[in-house]
């Protein structure tokens, strides 16, 4: 796009990385469904595997399609580079294994999501990967906790399913103050609500499955770096010495400012083999057009529906950072000031027992693990998406035996709150 002119965020979710098809002339991305490319020489593919020429080799690698939704990911998170991969979890393993190795150590943030908090407490440290984790809310007990071999800072802008609004910029001085990236997984708010990279953080992951599809359909994720990030101060090697795994290609050398995107996708991606289908790049790209109008509306739903539990006779504490009451109220609006996700949490009088009566008296609320649907949808997180959890462990995460996850959708917002209610009721019976 012309580069003497800023482009407002409406219109990068519309157009960032897309031109008309120059074969078709169509308006609309196309699904380049295919597994591989013609290359025009020997010497053609050998420059695309030698990376001295940029190309499609491999639709494990790199696709038109995919391609597409990398660059509008790295648009709106005002990144550099994006690499799209088959999951929200691949995200996290990529991002993360981009930068680790056997002895190192990463920092994270204690009310992580269940997925994530099993990744390192139990398949990193397979591996050989200690991760300590720590008060989400204290920028010192990160500071505490780093250690000289400590590669990165891990956390979530909003954590899941605590709702903690995290102090980006805080955390970011002390990763920086030890050399090292802050990671953000910036699922819940997307880029429409928050840009981590604004305030200081080096890589930003999604669950594209979330808001950024936004219906349910389609499993995804993405990766996202600053591109200002000094891998060249002697704490990545990997980034910087010969590449054993491709050619002995230095990626910061050669790459620069996505110098750890292409190692990402050229160690891990390659290998690993989690890549996202064109198709289902093509449907993240739908759901990315009406992203800034739907987060409005879930803002608008879940902020409506926390006030209403809030002064509900059968719900014992709500969080959401969007009310004024909320312990993150200040961060929210420092962070999030156009809303604050569509995701709460509340705790039903009756403990677990009425919790698991509540979910299952909704009458068209769904009951399922996922959020970001343009239905609205309720689960039990003890029982279900930190299962894996020992009860320690969950109180810990500030996951409560109580606790409910709410991820409010586009319906009437009249008819959500006849169905909670009504559902409350429920469970007391």
């Amino acid at each position: 796009m012309a580069k003497d002119h800023e482009f407002g965020f409406e219109t990068l979710c519309l157009h960032a990385g897309a031109l008309p098809d120059p074969a078709t002339a169509s308006r609309v991305t196309p699904i380049y469904q295919t597994s591989s490319y013609v290359f025009d020489s020997a010497d053609h593919a050998a420059s695309l595997f030698n990376l001295q020429t940029f190309g499609n080799i491999y639709t494990r690698i790199s696709n038109p399609t995919t391609a597409v939704f990398e660059e509008r990911m790295a648009a709106l998170e005002n990144g550099r580079a994006g690499l799209a991969v088959s999951s929200g979890m691949a995200a996290s393993t990529i991002a993360l294994l981009t930068l680790l190795e056997q002895g190192d150590h990463i920092v994270a943030a204690r009310t992580l999501y269940g997925g994530t908090h099993s990744l390192l407490d139990f398949n990193f440290k397979r591996f050989g990967i200690e991760a300590t984790l720590v008060d989400a809310d204290d920028p010192a007990a990160y500071a505490a906790a780093i250690r000289p071999n400590t590669k990165v800072v891990y956390a979530e802008t909003i954590g899941n399913p605590v709702i903690n609004v995290l102090d980006i910029a805080g955390v970011a001085d002390v990763a920086h103050d030890a050399g090292v990236p802050l990671m953000i997984d910036n699922t819940f708010p997307t880029p429409y609500l928050c840009r981590p990279f604004d305030w200081g953080a080096d890589i930003v992951i999604h669950s594209a499955t979330k808001f950024l599809g936004g219906h349910g359909t389609t499993i995804g994720g993405v990766i996202v770096e600053s591109g200002k990030f000094p891998w060249d101060n002697g704490k990545f090697p990997g980034m910087t010495e010969p590449s054993a795994g491709y050619h002995g290609v230095r990626f910061y050398e050669t790459f620069g400012d996505f110098g750890y995107s292409m190692r990402a996708r050229l160690e891990q991606l390659r290998v690993l083999g989690s890549a996202l289908s064109p198709f289902n790049s093509f449907l993240l790209l739908q759901g990315i057009e009406t992203l800034p109008v739907r987060m409005d509306r879930h803002c608008a739903n879940a902020l409506a529906v926390a006030q209403y539990l809030v002064d509900h006779p059968l719900v014992e504490w709500v969080r959401y950072p969007g009310l004024a009451g909320d312990p993150y109220y200040a961060l929210a609006q420092k962070y999030v000031p156009k809303g604050a996700s569509g995701i709460l949490s509340f705790g039903i009088r009756g403990g677990q027992a009425a919790g698991a009566r509540f979910i299952e008296s909704v009458q068209f609320l769904s009951h399922l693990a996922n959020v970001g649907d343009a239905k609205t949808l309720v689960i039990h997180p003890a029982s279900t998406t930190h299962r894996q959890m020992s009860e320690e462990q969950q109180i810990a995460a500030g996951v409560a035996p109580d606790m409910v996850r709410l991820s409010v959708g586009l319906e009437t917002l009249d008819d959500i709150l006849w169905d909670l209610d009504q559902a409350l009721h429920q469970s007391q019976r």
